[in-house]
């Protein structure tokens, strides 16, 4: 068996000696990793270029010892049909689409159009059980729902209303003007050699 040097008998030098072992292995490492060409040019092409798509600036309130609150309204809060509701109906047999619509507009901040005949219509249709609980879902999904897939939602943000249209009446009113293009051929004056030569 081989002797111990002196020095291995000391547990001072033996701590000493593994310390500067283990700075000597660090100070070695880190120098080998710093030395990569051309790193303090990419460091200054990367902090010179800007970021194209910079996050805005949103302040923060600090609300106990690790919560972050920011100051920002919620997109719920901008747009009043994106906020989340759950609603049970009132359980009433003479329940209609309409009072479904209004019993989920209340406390929305909108209110139910009441002006075309057609959307009365709609209003009258009794309200089926599958109905009476909606939600968490979004408004703009409620009134989608309630409504049904024949019916086109418009919301008029300045007044706060709610109105319906039935899918093909908007495609009908935009299309009522405009004349059959055999119509508008003959508004043309026609030519003389058509009618006989005379003018």
């Amino acid at each position: 068996m081989c002797p111990s040097p002196p020095w291995f008998h000391h547990p001072e030098r033996r701590l000493l000696t593994g310390f500067l072992g283990l700075l000597w292995a660090v100070l070695a490492g880190g120098c080998a990793a710093t030395t990569v060409p051309n790193a303090p040019d990419a460091i200054e092409e990367v902090s010179a270029a800007p970021e194209p798509n910079a996050p805005e600036f949103i302040p923060v309130v600090r609300y106990g010892r690790y919560t972050l609150v920011e100051l920002a309204p919620t997109a719920a809060q901008r747009d009043l049909l994106l906020q989340t509701i759950d609603v049970s109906m009132p359980e009433d047999a003479r329940a209609t689409v309409g009072d479904g619509l209004r019993h989920v507009l209340k406390r929305s901040g909108y209110r139910l159009c009441e002006t075309a005949h057609a959307v009365i219509e709609l209003y009258a249709l009794p309200l089926p059980v599958a109905h009476l609980h909606l939600g968490p879902m979004t408004l703009r999904d409620a009134l989608l729902t309630l409504a049904g897939p024949a019916w086109e939602l418009h919301a008029d943000d300045r007044a706060r209303q709610i109105c319906f249209e039935r899918s093909g009446d908007s495609a009908t009113a935009e299309h009522a003007p405009e004349p059959p293009a055999a119509e508008a051929v003959q508004t043309f004056p026609l030519a003389p050699s058509v009618s006989g030569g005379q003018p």
